[in-house]
């Protein structure tokens, strides 16, 4: 989960000015890159070669 901390030190990285698409968009990268780690972190993870088996199914 993004925390309010974390949130504050990116918008402080944003320039000035900024549109709300700009802000929508860093929040949704943040989100998916926050539950990415978790999940990492618990270990729901696929190797390498299962993810090379998911990518060819992709193109059938």
């Amino acid at each position: 989960m993004l925390t309010k901390t974390k949130l504050i030190e990116h918008i402080e990285s944003f320039p000035e000015n900024f549109s709300l698409e700009e802000l929508f968009e860093r929040l949704i990268l943040l989100d998916k890159i926050e539950k990415g780690n978790l999940q990492s972190v618990k270990g729901k993870v696929i190797s390498e070669s299962e993810l090379d088996k998911e990518i060819e199914k992709w193109f059938e």
